[in-house]
C-alpha cells in the first residue's frame, strides 16, 4: 500500500499527488514512469514521474481526470492508499552536457518534461523551455519549469497567457536564430509531437519525444503498446517511452489511440451511472 501525503489541484481535472514510495524514488530517473491500480478491480494506470525526492522517498505524479479510471483516482484524498505502484519502468532520458537544449512541454506534458528539463540544467546545458496550453487557467508548473529553465516561453492558444501561438511558432523561431541548439524533447499530446518533429526535421535537429500509448502490463509481454519505429514494431514500455520523434510513426500511432476511444466513452458512462445509482450504458 503507497500512502498519498499531498494532494493538490493544479487545473481544472488535473491534480498532483505525492506518493510514499521510497523504494522506487531512489531508483527513479528522468523519463521513466510507474504503472498503478488503486484498488483489486482497478485498471493498470502508466503515469510518468513528474518528480521523485530520495531525500524523503516519495514521488510526485499527475493525471489529468479524463477516464472512469482516473475520475476514480482523483476522488483519492491525503491519507488514504494505492495498492499497487509498480516502478520505476521504461529507459531514462539520457542526459549530459550537450549545449543548448530546448524542451517542450504541452497541457499535462508539461510535468514530465520537467525533471527532464531540471536534469539537462545540472548537466550543465543551457535550457529553453516553451510550455503551451489551450488557456491559462489549464497551464501548469509555470514557476517549476522557470526555475530550471534558462528561458522560458509560455504559449497559449487564446493568448491569455504568454503568446497566443502554438508552441512550435517559438521553437521555428530558435530554430531560425544564431542559437545552436544540440537537441530538443517534446512532451504533450501526440499530434503535438508530430508537429514538433516535422518542425524541427528540416534543421536537422535531434528531437527525442515520449509515448504514452495504450498499456497494460508494462513488461512487453502484452503488445498494447506496440509503436511503429523507424518502420519497426517498438514497445513503449521497454524500448522507451522516448523514441527519435523523426522515425516515429504518429499517423499509426494516432489511429490505434482511436481505436480504444468508443470503449473508453461506454466505461466512463457505465462507472458514472453506477455512481449515480443507475447504469447510463446501452449494453451491460
Amino acid at each position: 500500500m503507497y500512502k498519498i501525503l499531498v494532494k493538490k489541484q493544479l487545473a481544472p481535472s488535473v491534480q498532483l499527488f505525492e506518493v510514499e514510495a521510497p523504494l522506487i524514488a531512489r531508483k527513479a530517473q528522468p523519463g521513466q514512469f510507474v504503472i498503478l491500480r488503486i484498488n483489486e478491480d482497478g485498471e493498470r494506470i502508466p503515469l510518468t514521474i513528474a518528480d521523485f525526492n530520495r531525500e524523503t522517498g516519495t514521488i510526485t505524479i499527475i493525471f489529468q481526470e479524463v477516464g472512469a479510471s482516473t475520475v476514480e483516482l482523483g476522488l483519492l484524498n491525503e491519507g488514504e492508499f494505492l495498492l499497487d505502484l509498480v516502478g520505476p519502468l521504461g529507459k531514462p532520458t539520457h542526459i549530459e552536457k550537450m549545449g543548448t537544449i530546448v524542451c517542450v512541454g504541452g497541457g499535462i506534458g508539461i510535468a514530465p518534461v520537467y525533471p527532464i528539463a531540471r536534469g539537462m540544467k545540472e548537466a550543465g546545458n543551457e535550457v529553453i523551455s516553451i510550455i503551451g496550453a489551450r488557456s491559462e487557467d489549464i497551464l501548469i508548473y509555470e514557476e517549476e519549469m522557470a526555475a530550471v529553465s534558462d528561458e522560458l516561453i509560455i504559449t497559449t492558444d487564446d493568448g491569455s497567457k504568454g503568446r497566443k501561438a502554438l508552441v512550435t511558432q517559438p521553437l521555428k523561431e530558435l530554430l531560425d536564430s544564431d542559437k545552436n541548439i544540440s537537441l530538443v524533447v517534446a512532451i504533450g499530446p501526440v499530434i503535438m509531437m508530430k508537429f514538433v518533429a516535422e518542425t524541427t526535421r528540416p534543421y536537422g535537429v535531434p528531437t527525442v519525444v515520449s509515448l504514452n500509448p495504450i498499456m497494460v502490463d508494462g513488461t512487453g509481454m502484452c503488445g498494447g503498446c506496440r509503436v511503429s519505429v523507424g518502420n519497426e514494431n517498438k514497445f513503449a514500455c521497454v524500448d522507451g517511452p522516448e523514441f527519435d520523434g523523426h522515425k516515429v510513426d504518429f499517423d499509426v500511432l494516432m489511429s490505434r489511440q482511436r481505436m480504444y476511444k468508443p470503449h473508453e466513452k461506454q466505461h466512463s458512462e457505465h462507472s458514472a451511472g453506477k455512481r449515480e445509482g443507475g447504469c447510463k450504458c446501452h449494453s451491460h
